[in-house]
Parts: C-alpha cells; structure tokens; sequence
C-alpha cells in the first residue's frame, strides 16, 4: 500500500497530470481558457502518430513473435469480454436502462490511447521496459467492445443491424487508421527511421502530452459542469470500481501471457481505461437514442481523472508483486 501511495505521489506531481488539474479546475471555476479545435486536433494526430510509430520501431528491433499474435487475441478478448462485466455492475449499481447501460458498457471495454500513453511515460521514467507490440493490441481492443455494446442492447436478438455507415465509423476510425498506419510506418523503417525523426517524435513527446492533457481538463471539467444532475452516486462508485475491476481482469490476462512487468502494466491499464474518443463517434450512429451526458461523462470526467492520478500507480504497483 505505501508502494501505491508513493507511485500516486509522484504521478500527481508531474507536469502531466498537474496539466489536466490545471484545465479541469479552469472549467470547474468556469474560466473561458480554452484550446481551438483545430490545435486540440493536431495534438491528438501527434500523440497517435508518436505512439504508434515508436511501438513499430520496437517491433521491428525484436522481430515478431508468437506473443504478438496471443497479445492481440487476447486484446480482441478482453475488449470484446469486457462490456459484459460493465453491464453486469452497472445492473448493480444503477438504475440505468438497458439501451444507456449497454451504451456506457461498451466505452469500457474499448480503451483511452491517451491512459496508454501516460502508462508508457510512467514506465518510461521508472526505467522499466514493455513490448513495443502493445501498440497495435491497444488499437485492437478500439473495436470489439462496439459489437459487444450492440449485442447486449438487443438482448442478442438480430434487431439492431449493422450497417454499412457503422461498419466505415468502426474499422475507418480516424484515431484507429493513425495508430495501425504509424504503427507499420515505424515497423518498416525501424531505428533508421526513428533517427531521421527524434528531434520530432520524441524530444517535443512531454510537451504536447501536456498541452493534450489541458485540453482534456477542459473537456471533462465542462462535461462534468453539464452532467452533474445525472452522474449521481451509483454512477460515480462504477466509474471508479469498473476501471479497477478491468486492471484485475488485464493483470490476471497479462500474467497467462507471460508478458513483462512493463507489459503486464499496460495491458492492465488497457483494459482499465474507457474510451472516449472511437466508442462515443460510433454510438453516435449505432445508439443515438443513448445520453451522451452519462456514458462521455463517466468515461471523461470520471474513470480518466481517476486512471491518472490513482488507477496508472495502482496497476504498476500491483504488478510489481504478481509479475515482478
């Protein structure tokens, strides 16, 4: 526990997380600091593209193995798996009808790249490494909790089809296409290619995180400011119990896999994030009857705060004694 307690410590000290206070106490006090939507755009297109095309020069360095194949149907699982426990608390612990619950479950089986990236500079400023094809297991896991969302809104009957517009909003998805496409650019050009772009893609990497995460203190605390009649009790206690939860069911993954201590971590972050970027554009097409307000709210303006400052130390300590 007093490891947990050190690494939240000093994790809420970094410039990063002190970034994402600074933008969600902005808009708690209703500042009208803002970042223009086109730089909140080119921020994200950075990170992803950083993020990808690093894990592919990993890759590239230690060739492919038969853990990256077992590592993405394990992701493919765990996404797609997920949803179910969600919905399965949510039932506990809620009110919420079928089509919001099954909406909001669907967020946490998919997963934050932006949790991952903080994950990534956690470990990163422990010395401690991960595999490199983490990057395409967490663009693996965008996708299935989306399918898994639809099932448990139907019941399991065939009444809600899948169209060709939420096929395109789920394989095309913008943040999914940079990732892969970064991805298997560092994965061709290997450290060659990393060289020719360091001074780009690696020296600014901190910098605009932080930036990002201002941004996303914005977004949250303004969603929150919005939402709170709606985000009460039950909601609030599953926003923090599901991520946990998920780390467990991630650990326990990694750990069959046989993954490193940087590894284990990371897909345990993985499965305790929620997304807020890929699931909400999709359920925008899919279940547009579902409330915005709840499922962007607790996957925003709970469960990501919560994985930042509390859920990244916690999965890295909990690591450290199962996998060691």
């Amino acid at each position: 526990m007093n490891g947990i307690a050190s690494l939240a410590l000093d994790n809420l000290g970094s410039p990063i997380i002190l970034s994402f206070v600074l933008g969600l106490v902005a808009a708690l006090a209703r500042s009208d600091l803002s970042v223009p939507e086109a730089a909140a755009k080119a921020l994200s297109i950075y990170l992803l593209f950083a993020i990808g095309f690093k894990g592919g020069v990993a890759v590239s360095e230690h060739g492919v193995e038969g853990g990256l194949l077992l590592a993405l149907l394990a992701g493919a699982a765990l996404s797609a798996l997920l949803p179910f426990v969600a919905f399965t608390l949510l039932g506990v612990l809620t009110g919420l009808d079928r089509l919001n619950a099954a909406a909001v479950a669907g967020h946490y089986g998919s997963i934050s790249i932006v949790t991952f990236v903080a994950a990534t500079t956690v470990l990163e400023s422990q010395g401690i490494t991960f595999e490199g094809y983490l990057v395409a297991v967490a663009a693996i896991m965008e996708a299935p909790a989306i399918l898994s969302a639809l099932w448990l809104v139907s019941g399991g009957d065939k009444g809600r089809r899948m169209d060709s517009t939420l096929w395109r909003e789920i394989l095309l998805n913008g943040s999914i296409v940079l990732l892969i496409g970064a991805f298997v650019i560092g994965w061709i050009t290997g450290t060659d290619g990393l060289a020719e772009i360091e001074p780009f893609i690696v020296t600014p990497f901190k910098g605009v995180l932080c930036l990002f995460l201002l941004d996303m203190g914005l977004v949250a605390g303004r969603g929150l400011l919005r939402s709170r009649g709606q985000i009460r009790g039950g909601l609030i206690a599953f926003g923090v119990l599901m991520p946990m939860l998920g780390g467990i069911v991630g650990l326990s993954v990694a750990a069959l896999l046989g993954l490193s201590l940087g590894g284990a971590m990371l897909l345990a972050t993985l499965s305790a994030s929620a997304s807020y970027i890929a699931v909400p554009a999709a359920m925008r097409v899919a279940l547009p009857e579902a409330d915005p307000g709840i499922y962007l709210t607790l996957s925003l303006g709970i469960t990501f705060p919560f994985n930042l400052a509390l859920g990244i130390p916690m999965y890295l300590a909990l690591s450290q004694t199962f996998i060691g």
